[in-house]
């Protein structure tokens, strides 16, 4: 296996394992999660012993990260929207219905090399790589690295919720202003916060909602679950939404559309936004419609 990382330790102020002094090490080209994955995949030795990440380490000591084993995917030829693109990074626009990634062949992730040039950059990554996840019935701007440091660098701005996003959403119901909703998901504390943009009338629900989202914390379908805790189930969904009154045929109305992030080489702010897909509109028009007829038979 090739070589990663190898870095020789000249001093250390304070004991520490090996995982932890990795982490903090700007040269470990690696995100926590990563660094677990390649200990248990034996990839990282300590003086010339495959180390665990337990160890504890000292001045003199000799770390080597060895390059996963790994072949570019098949490609997937989907023609996405690149919504920005440098030599570190892109932010893509995810069409509703297809997974991020996975052991699956038409994934987003396999679709990159498709659209995006590659990068010149010494540390490229072997391909481009999702830093955060999407549902697969949800759509929006999902960011993409071509570098490890680019990709450790977003993955630390995820982690200490650096990374702000905001979705826009149909909700059954009606709900107006603004709140914030910390309710647990899974014995763990969440938190998010939604604001009415607009309310009409509907035959099918009495009212729906068009809503902006932010998800504080990232937990497995926060959003989701959230809404339809407070009883305003996002329109289509099927797993989280009330049986028997829930838009089906039509996908979850449900888009990432804006993402703030400092760009991990310039160092800048980036403000990345895509608009709600059509379909919100057309929802709403053809509800509209559907009311105001029924007022109007019903006046008559």
């Amino acid at each position: 296996m090739a070589i990663l990382f190898d870095h020789h330790i000249e001093t250390t102020p304070e004991k520490v394992r090996i995982l932890d002094y990795l982490i903090k090490s700007d040269a470990s080209l690696n995100t926590r999660n990563g660094l677990k994955k390649a200990f248990k995949q034996d990839r990282i030795t300590l003086n010339g012993t495959v180390a665990k990440g337990h160890e504890w380490i000292g001045s003199g000591d000799h770390i080597i990260i060895h390059e996963e084993e790994a072949t570019p995917p098949k490609v997937f030829e989907l023609k996405l929207d690149v919504l920005f693109e440098d030599d570190d990074l892109a932010v893509v626009y995810k069409p509703a219905g297809h997974p991020v990634s996975g052991n699956q062949f038409k994934t987003i992730e396999n679709a990159l090399v498709y659209n995006l040039t590659p990068t010149t950059k010494a540390d490229k990554l072997l391909w481009p790589k999702p830093c955060h996840r999407l549902d697969a019935p949800t759509s929006g701007v999902l960011l993409i690295a071509k570098t490890r440091k680019v990709r450790v660098d977003l993955g630390d701005q995820f982690e200490s919720k650096e990374i702000k996003k905001k979705y826009t959403a149909v909700v059954m119901g009606c709900l107006e202003g603004s709140d914030d909703i910390h309710t647990p998901l899974d014995g763990k504390e969440c938190h998010s916060s939604y604001t009415s943009l607009k309310v009409i009338s509907s035959l099918r629900s009495g009212h729906l909602t068009l809503v902006q989202l932010s998800p504080h914390t990232g937990r497995t379908h926060q959003l989701r679950k959230h809404m339809a805790g407070i009883g305003h189930p996002i329109v289509g969904d099927t797993l989280y939404g009330e049986k028997g009154n829930t838009l089906e045929g039509k996908g979850l109305f449900l888009s990432s559309t804006e993402i703030k992030f400092r760009h991990p080489v310039s160092n800048e702010m980036q403000e990345i936004k895509s608009p709600y897909p059509k379909k919100f509109d057309t929802l709403f028009e053809r509800e509209t419609k559907m009311w105001e007829k029924f007022k109007g038979n019903t006046s008559n």
